[in-house]
């Protein structure tokens, strides 16, 4: 809170100080108004070359052109404020010590229109200035520049959708049925297409009417448009004056009108040859008959009109009542229409005009997967029984489509097609006028489809509304959508001062031509170190910037503190500036501290836009800045897309091979390279790459070298970041990580300078690690339709507060440091923020888009991120540890296909997870209870699930919000180092639900460190956890990282002889909290074993305690800190250590308060000894019996939930007890903690309503009924309902070969090839088979726990 209050008073104070320099004083003096200025009217000539100095005022007053300017010594130039344009062109205007460049000032911004054009070749010889370079606006040591042109709205929101091709507005001004008889006309202006006059004649009842309407017709001034229809009835009086009139005007159907016939008529009068008419003949009450006409009309340039009138007898239908005449049983389902007409004579029609045909249980004949054998409106519906893969149809239901009685419909509607477009915008359009370009932002995946606009008058406009020229090609939101604010931003491109580079028309003699086909040298204006006064506003700025080091549109260079701190006073600012179509960048700040930048909008350029540039850069405010259309340059690694990367070496070792994705492509808009900046209420709308990027230089780069000591700005505290945005960004709306590699390429890192590297971001007060933390907060953040992510955040201390994620490949992963954070004790956690998966804005289909296909949530078909099949998840847990709290998730719905999912880890992890990971107070709102985890399995973008992190994942369900299980754990479902006998498993999410306490052991293996591990759980030894390691196995030491359950014994066994070296570490245990480790060496190993305590802080380790060896295994549980036991048994090969806590931990510290507890073994091994796999020796010997340290918790009963569905607890279990020589079998039942035991021999099934989880009924089917034939079983099984669950035990000595097992089968079970003793079984009636659908067998206890979501349905498919 304090960074954020400090830079919200740095905000007030800048506004105020705007707000005085920018209010107009009568009192003020323009700057073409002071005294003793002198004329100036050079006029044209490239070779003229001006110095003002010495005292000189000038007042150019008309356009001019020569080769450059230059203002030194005290000498001063002024542009006049005419009524006419004035275009000043030059190759540089240099201000030196003393001179100013003055244009309006802050109280008279300059209300005319300037342009300076600077102009010149890359090649055309001149010699360039040592610091500015070539065609530039430089301001040197002791100049003065003042820029004020017009104020203007900089940029805003639209505040109603743009629908592409969006160019006319239908208007239906009349519709008319029963009741209005007759001849309907309308008069209608042919400029303004306004109805004038309207009336009806009834010409059926009275020939006066008739006669009215000749004489109306007669009236009509030439030249306006006329419109008749009939509706009803109008030719029963339709006398000779009336049709002699209509012939007049160009009607040739009048006099051929017969009763009730439809028609219509549209015409100019006096213009025969505009009419269009239309007649048809009444085909009676059972028939629909329609005339219409229709008419385009221009009415201004851009803008025309279309005129549509019908007149019509609609027949319009009802379903009838659903019929089910036949059932399945027999030859199958017959439901011929010939059939039910005779039974429901007065219910259904002779001839329907559909069919629809359903099961008893509402699915859609085509979703039962049943054969069809016919079916048509005219016949009706049959399946047979015999055309079916199991022998059966459903029971099917089927109704009709009937017409009713025809009845009478007029209509006249109005399409005003302008080819224009009225933008409706969320502020006033101050300063906005004709001829102003405008750029309207995407707001779907590709930045590509930002547009621009031409405003054109709008004499009829509201304050907030502008007309443009043309139509949109692409959907552009103007709403909030599902909780999210995706009103695509509308910035401004034109003002009144512009600055700009004159091009040439392609690129030329520069490397830039192997990228671009276009010209790449603009102009660009940069500012020197010890300025006298700079502040900018109000330009425009085109065609600046160079594809080369320093030449950028706006470049405010090594010149230290540019506000109060540096005795400037009004501080520098720059704001309301339009940078557009630029060559390099938009703002550079470099080595440069305490500037305001201040609306600006940045559009369509190359590399990053808002770019801090060396790391030393501080205090500088982004506010409500837009930049969008940011591309990939060439200039610095970080700029560069792939094909540059792999192309532009320079600066690289010899041998050097880029990897694009690591060493460059980070194209962004805001590029932050010190954390203390301000950005507030800025928003980046499409970059190659990312929006927002915070980067780190571990030392000051380039000049800035040496102004902060290394690592500083990695601890430093982040500034404000409130209220920004970030969408259409092709990898990410916001990154926080990484670091640029300061040090040249040599033969042991060949990257060349400034590539892209890591770094570990862990904010301190003062940037002081030995100081407390100071959260980096991220508040009101919104990230919309980013291809990757909405933000990747890896750090300390990063908080999200009020966050928006929405459409985002992956919503928000917060990273700590891999293996450790890198500052211990620290934490992330996002709270009070909305996660939408998949909103109402679906994109629009283009012809290069391939990634469009259905939604989760909304079958509806909409533009994805990534791929088709991309697993969509709103929050990524990676590392840890994280906190989630009070955060809503919305919309995301799995496809079978397709894994979207509320909850994800990230893919192919081989790093840690931290079981302090924790969420609270979660809330789901359209997301099935299977869609909010999921934990991964093999197939596409998860690949093997064979990495470390990959099998190790874990959080806290602390208050039960997303398993309805207050404080259990979330595990993967076959990481048996954590399971525990009362696990229930979550097939749908490949999780299981446990209690315990859980904690971490690195073990860090040396010589040799390309091994793979094997650890077992002493109580599952036959369920071996097997782990590659963390880290590549060309490192000289490996790392393995398995969360463990507390309080059990383990053994650990290796694919290649054991490490001589091993340092275990205990994470995340508290005191006095410990495992027992048995490790395996071969036969005559010999150890040396201490106990030491590492301070990852000062990198200072000091050793605790020895350990010895023992003679009796128990001793090693009475280990102290300075002595502990070891456990050499030789006949299993197992070294047996108790590893225990002995300090207190803060609550998210990974190590104790002293710091890591660490156990180092160094083993002497036998030359050539085998792979040190133990498993054969050590069991059964050192099996345990499993049992759970901790109680399961209970679920949160279905009344106090706030989710439609919610999960069924049940437990099946079959089994034997031994009574010394003799067994008794038994089974039971368990659903929602209410069991049943089996009585007796046979099967027993429980049938539940896989709708509401109620139970239906329950029966017994004994062994002697399922020897033989089944068919009891079978019909039993053939009557349920529908989407019932049946869970099946069974007792006793099952009948082997017996066909019931083929019933089983038609509930989900695979075929049985080999039956044992104890067999359970969940199964499920239906259409489809869910995931949780299993069997289990054994020959002495068969068991399955789980849950089943309720209520279940089927996963649509991709």
């Amino acid at each position: 809170m304090m960074a954020e209050d400090a830079g919200r008073r740095l905000v007030d104070t800048y506004a105020a100080l705007l707000a005085a320099l920018l209010i107009p004083s009568m009192k003020a003096v323009c700057p073409d108004k002071e005294l003793g200025l002198h004329l100036w009217m050079p006029g044209h000539s490239e070779d003229h070359r001006v110095t003002i100095g010495y005292g000189q005022k000038i007042l150019l007053t008309t356009s001019a052109t020569v080769h450059s300017i230059e203002i030194l010594n005290g000498g001063k130039l002024v542009i006049a404020d005419t009524p006419q344009a004035i275009l000043l062109r030059a190759k540089h205007i240099l201000i030196g010590d003393r001179g100013e460049l003055h244009i309006g000032s802050a109280s008279c911004p300059y209300q005319g229109n300037l342009t300076i054009s600077l102009f010149g070749r890359l090649d055309d010889g001149d010699e360039e200035h040592s610091y500015f370079g070539r065609k530039y606006i430089g301001v040197g040591a002791g100049g003065t520049l003042e820029m004020f042109g017009r104020n203007k709205l900089a940029w805003t929101f639209l505040n109603q959708t743009l629908h592409p091709n969006q160019s006319s507005k239908r208007t239906v001004l009349f519709q008319r049925s029963w009741g209005s008889r007759g001849i309907i006309l309308h008069v209608i202006h042919p400029g303004s297409s306004e109805v004038l006059h309207s009336d009806r004649f009834d010409t059926y009842r009275s020939k006066q009417e008739s006669r009215r309407l000749a004489k109306f017709i007669d009236d009509v001034e030439a030249g306006l448009i006329l419109s008749l229809m009939i509706n009803d009835e109008g030719s029963n009086h339709l006398e000779e004056s009336a049709k002699s009139s209509l012939s007049r005007l160009g009607s040739r159907f009048i006099s051929k009108l017969g009763f009730r016939d439809p028609w219509t008529f549209i015409v100019r009068k006096g213009f025969p040859s505009s009419t269009v008419e239309d007649h048809t003949v009444y085909q009676g009450i059972k028939a629909t008959s329609k005339a219409e006409s229709s008419f385009h009309f221009q009415r201004r340039p851009g803008e025309r009109f279309t005129i549509t009138s019908s007149s019509q007898w609609i027949q319009e239908a009802e379903w009838s009542d659903w019929f089910d005449r036949d059932d399945e049983r027999g030859s199958g389902d017959w439901e011929k229409l010939h059939d039910l007409q005779q039974a429901h004579p007065e219910q259904l029609c002779r001839r329907p005009l559909d069919i629809q045909v359903q099961t008893q249980d509402g699915i859609p004949f085509n979703q039962t997967g049943d054969v069809i054998h016919k079916i048509s409106k005219e016949f009706g519906f049959v399946c047979l029984n015999k055309d079916q893969v199991h022998g059966l149809c459903h029971n099917y239901q089927v109704r009709f489509l009937c017409g009713k009685l025809v009845r009478p419909q007029a209509s006249l509607s109005i399409d005003v097609s302008t080819y224009n477009t009225i933008l409706e915008l969320s502020d006033k359009v101050v300063g906005w006028g004709s001829g102003d370009r405008v750029v309207v932002a995407s707001t779907d995946y590709s930045m590509h489809q930002a547009e621009e606009f031409v405003l054109l008058p709008c004499p009829s406009c509201l304050p907030n509304q502008v007309k443009v020229k043309g139509t949109a090609q692409f959907l552009h939101m103007g709403e909030v959508v599902d909780g999210v604010d995706m009103r695509a931003e509308v910035g401004l491109l034109t003002r009144s001062i512009l600055i700009r580079g004159e091009m040439e028309p392609t690129c030329y003699g520069h490397q830039a031509c192997k990228f671009f086909p276009f010209d790449t040298f603009g102009g660009h204006l940069k500012v020197q170190r010890g300025f006298r006064s700079v502040h900018l506003s109000g330009l425009e700025l085109q065609h600046m910037g160079q594809q080369s080091m320093g030449h950028y549109p706006v470049h405010f260079h090594m010149n230290g503190d540019v506000d109060e701190q540096g005795g400037y006073n009004p501080p520098t600012f720059i704001s309301q500036l339009s940078i557009h179509h630029s060559f390099s960048r938009c703002v550079t700040i470099h080595g440069s501290n305490g500037l305001l930048v201040k609306d600006v909008v940045g559009y369509d350029t190359l590399g990053h836009c808002f770019f801090t540039e060396d790391g030393a850069e501080e205090r500088n405010t982004f506010h409500h800045c837009l930049g969008l259309m940011v591309r990939a340059g060439t200039l610095l690694p970080s700029d560069r897309d792939s094909k540059m990367c792999r192309t532009i070496t320079d600066g690289a070792f010899p041998g050097y091979v880029a990897n694009p994705r690591q060493d460059c492509s980070a194209s962004s808009t805001f590029w932050i390279a010190n954390p203390n900046n301000n950005l507030i209420s800025c928003a980046a709308a499409g970059s190659e790459e990312a929006g927002f990027w915070f980067i780190f230089h571990h030392v000051p780069t380039g000049p800035s070298r040496g102004l902060y000591s290394p690592g500083h700005t990695e601890h430093t505290p982040m500034g404000q970041f409130t209220d920004n945005r970030a969408h259409s960004n092709n990898r990410a709306g916001m990154i926080l990580d990484n670091g640029v590699k300061t040090t040249e390429a040599s033969l042991k890192d060949k990257r060349p300078f400034l590539s892209v590297v890591g770094a570990r971001y862990s904010p301190h007060q003062d940037a002081d690690i030995f100081k407390p933390r100071v959260p980096a907060i991220i508040s009101h953040f919104i990230a919309f339709k980013n291809q990757d992510h909405g933000a990747w955040l890896r750090g300390g201390d990063v908080w999200l507060d009020g966050c928006k994620f929405a459409d985002n490949g992956i919503g928000l992963t917060l990273a700590s440091g891999g293996t450790f954070p890198d500052d211990d004790g620290s934490h992330q956690q996002v709270k009070n923020s909305l996660f939408v998966g998949e909103s109402r804005n679906r994109g629009m289909l283009l012809l290069d888009n391939k990634i469009w296909g259905p939604g989760g949530s909304d079958p509806s078909e909409r533009t994805l991120p990534r791929g088709i099949d991309f697993p969509i998840r709103g929050m990524q847990i990676y590392d840890g540890p994280i906190s989630v709290h009070n955060c809503t998730f919305r919309k995301f719905a799995a496809l079978s296909g397709r894994h979207t999912s509320a909850f994800g880890f990230r893919l192919n992890n081989s790093w840690q997870s931290c079981p302090q990971n924790n969420v609270t107070d979660i809330i789901f709102d359209q997301v099935p209870i299977t869609s909010r985890v999921f934990f991964g399995e093999p197939g596409p973008w998860f690949h093997k699930m064979q990495m470390d992190g990959d099998k190790t994942t874990i959080f806290h369900d602390v208050d039960g919000s997303i398993s309805e299980y207050p404080g259990a754990f979330l595990v993967k479902e076959d990481n048996w180092l954590l399971r525990n006998p009362d696990c229930i498993d979550v097939p749908d999410w490949k999780a299981a639900i446990c209690s315990g306490r859980y904690a971490q052991v690195y073990i860090q293996a040396r010589k040799p460190a390309d091994l793979n591990i094997h650890i077992v759980r002493n109580e599952y030894p036959d369920r071996p956890l097997t782990l590659e390691g963390a880290l590549g196995k060309r490192k000289h030491y490996q790392q393995f990282q398995p969360v463990v359950s507390l309080a059990k014994g383990y053994t650990v066994h290796w694919d290649q002889a054991a490490p001589a070296e091993l340092t275990i570490w205990i994470i995340n245990f508290n005191k006095n909290d410990w495992i027992s480790l048995g490790l395996c060496y071969p036969q005559g190993s010999t150890f040396t074993i201490i106990a030491d305590i590492h301070n990852r802080l000062t990198k200072k380790t000091h050793k605790t305690g020895t350990f010895v060896r023992t003679a009796q295994k128990e001793k090693i549980s009475q280990s102290q800190p300075s002595r502990g036991y070891y456990y050499w048994e030789e006949e299993t090969g197992l070294l047996f250590l108790k590893l225990r806590s002995h300090h207190e931990r803060e609550q998210f510290a990974f190590c104790s308060m002293k710091g890591c507890e660490r156990v180092k073994i160094t083993a002497t091994i036998p030359e050539g000894s085998p792979p040190s796999n133990c498993l054969g020796k050590a069991y059964p010997k050192h099996a345990e019996i499993p049992v759970s340290e901790a109680l399961m918790p209970t679920k949160i009963p279905n009344s106090q939930l706030n989710s439609a569905d919610h999960f069924l607890e049940v437990q099946l279990v079959s089994y034997s007890v031994g009574f010394f020589h003799a067994k008794e079998d038994f089974a039971f039942t368990e659903v929602n903690g209410r069991k049943w035991y089996q009585l007796d021999d046979g099967l027993h099934l429980t049938v539940v309503d896989g709708g509401d989880g109620k139970l239906v009924e329950s029966r017994g089917f004994r062994t002697s009924v399922l020897q033989g034939d089944s068919a009891e079983l079978e019909a039993y099984v053939n009557g349920l309902k529908d989407g019932s669950i049946v869970l099946l035990t069974s007792k006793g000595n099952l009948v082997p070969g017996g066909s019931w097992t083929k019933v089983l089968e038609k509930l989900g079970a695979k075929p049985i090839s080999s039956l044992k003793d104890k067999l359970v079984f969940v199964g499920f009636k239906g259409l489809f088979y869910p995931e949780w659908v299993k069997l289990e067998m054994s020959n002495k206890r068969a068991k399955i726990h789980q849950v089943l979501p309720v209520p279940t349905v089927t996963k649509r498919k991709l």
